[in-house]
């Protein structure tokens, strides 16, 4: 990673100096994710357990929470902060959070500490950011699964069948546990078909 990068199609006479580690983590990253993507995953880096909570930032949290407005929000606001400075010291404070060391294992000890009732917008925050990496997954993976199935050669598709490609793509490992038998049959009773399948 520390040799020096050089571009496609380019000489490297003329190519900027840059390390192969400089140009994949920056400027694919830089293109990969824009700038509201990173500065959320930042935010959600923040509940990070790991070394008593080393990275824990109130106002980089107070920002997350303001990618999710609801109802009375200003007084959500002071809410969440008042509980923030106080979860973090119980936490640095409490032996049984020492242990935890990735935000997955976060909210079990926070329901199995009761937490939950004195820090309920906390636990909020960190089932929200536990769960947003979720749709972003599965709608890249859906995306990805377009450009596949609707290609040059099928794009004039209907909407209905492009969902039910998709829908067989995406899920094929499910599609494959089925029998073909099942399927024919099914297939057979929905409408009259001319010949036996």
């Amino acid at each position: 990673m520390e040799d020096v990068h050089v571009a496609r199609g380019r000489s490297r006479y003329r190519s900027k100096e840059m390390t192969n580690l400089h140009h994949y983590y920056f400027q694919k990253l830089n293109n990969r994710f824009d700038e509201v993507n990173i500065n959320l995953l930042l935010c959600m880096a923040c509940l990070d357990p790991k070394d008593s909570f080393s990275a824990f930032d109130t106002g980089k949290l107070i920002q997350l929470i303001k990618f999710y407005p609801c109802e009375n929000f200003p007084i959500v606001l002071i809410k969440l902060e008042s509980q923030l400075k106080n979860f973090v010291f119980d936490m640095r404070m409490d032996k049984k959070f020492s242990e935890v060391s990735e935000i997955g294992g976060l909210p079990e000890k926070i329901v199995a500490k009761i937490k939950l009732i004195i820090f309920p917008l906390v636990y909020l925050l960190v089932k929200l950011s536990l769960i947003l990496p979720v749709p972003i997954a599965t709608v890249e993976k859906a995306l990805s699964a377009m450009n596949i199935i609707k290609s040059s050669l099928c794009n004039r598709m209907e909407d209905e069948l492009l969902n039910d490609c998709l829908v067989t793509y995406i899920e094929r490992d499910i599609f494959a546990s089925i029998d073909n038998e099942i399927i024919m049959n099914r297939f057979q009773l929905i409408k009259t078909r001319r010949g036996l399948l």
